[in-house]
């Protein structure tokens, strides 16, 4: 009889637990949002059948290895598939005529329409590699012609970039810390993102002069010597910090606990390195506009302006193309001003 009570009292016990309530996907401008509140499966895609469904996944998961490229092309095609859903259009029935007069719709900048247009031709390419459908309809569409001479990220000049050095506080650490990240973007011409991903172990003495080792995007992995200064900048970083002791993979730059000055363990990311950079030049009084990128539009202007070969430079900067780091060069932007200064009207 106790054991029959006991039955009873679990029983009850368990009917008087509040159920928990069970997400349920919802339909969200014709597209599937999952329970943790990300767009699932495009509804064209779903429409389209099972050969569909595996040609988006192997694409977008499979075939796009980088996580940049991979949101970009993945907001570019689900905002093409929205765009031919809400015209009731299917996946088989999409042709070039579609294509061309959605990128004319656009209110996007000419490189923008072209990445939007590469995202389309290599998915539709997956989709007849699957047999999804027959040709693809974005291969025959012309892209505008882009003719790119000089990149649009803003220069920081010398000047501006060693009053900002010296308007650092370094008497604490993240003082030091900033002042380390900023001559490394300066000294190495490095983009944030590989100043962010470094370690402490990439930071390292060879014996007759230390070096930094970068992974930077497209799997590439960079050897770049430092600089006498730079490296007493960065061991003041790390002395102040306690690194030296610790774990050779943990991050060598880290975040800090709000306003305390305090470090903790985690690493900072790009997005943190230009918001430090921002709140940096703001301190400093200068233009907001600049960023960290701007350094490296800097450093290689200046060594070109010293004769130092494209080679070289491009090397420096990890450029695959000698093209690309002609895109930094601002020489010929200094020349046109000296030009309209002249002019007598």
């Amino acid at each position: 009889m106790k054991r029959i009570e006991w039955h009873d009292a679990a029983w009850q016990a368990e009917q008087q637990k509040p159920t928990e309530s069970v997400p349920v996907p919802h339909q969200s401008d014709g597209e599937l949002v999952t329970a943790n509140g990300n767009a699932g499966t495009p509804n064209l895609i779903q429409e389209a059948g099972p050969a569909a469904k595996f040609a988006w996944e192997e694409f977008i998961y499979g075939k796009l290895r980088n996580r940049h490229t991979r949101a970009a092309y993945e907001r570019a095609i689900r905002q093409f598939l929205r765009h031919c859903d809400r015209q009731n259009r299917d996946l088989p029935t999409i042709t070039p005529m579609d294509v061309g007069t959605y990128l004319d719709g656009l209110a996007y900048a000419m490189s923008t329409k072209k990445l939007h247009l590469a995202a389309l031709r290599h998915f539709f390419d997956a989709l007849v590699t699957r047999h999804v459908v027959v040709l693809n309809p974005a291969a025959s569409v012309r892209g505008e012609r882009l003719h790119v001479i000089e990149g649009k990220t803003p220069e920081i000049s010398i000047d501006q970039a060693r009053q900002l050095l010296r308007s650092i506080d370094v008497s604490n650490i993240v003082g030091l810390r900033d002042r380390a990240i900023i001559s490394i973007l300066i000294y190495t011409a490095a983009r944030a993102g590989a100043v962010a991903g470094l370690r402490c172990c990439d930071f390292y003495d060879l014996g007759e002069q230390y070096c930094f080792r970068f992974h930077e995007k497209g799997g590439k992995s960079r050897e770049i010597p430092v600089r006498h200064d730079l490296s007493q900048t960065i061991r003041a970083y790390q002395t102040a910090a306690q690194l030296n002791a610790c774990d050779k993979a943990s991050p060598l730059f880290r975040t800090t606990i709000r306003r305390t000055k305090q470090l903790t363990e985690n690493w900072m990311t790009a997005d943190d390195i230009g918001r430090m950079v921002k709140r940096r030049l703001r301190a400093a009084g200068l233009p907001s506009r600049l960023s960290p990128h701007s350094f490296r539009v800097t450093t290689i202007t200046d060594l070109l302006s010293q004769g130092v070969p494209l080679e070289d430079v491009q090397n420096l900067a990890g450029h695959a193309d000698p093209r690309t780091t002609r895109l930094y060069d601002r020489r010929q932007r200094k020349v046109t001003r000296n030009i309209v200064e002249r002019i007598s009207i």
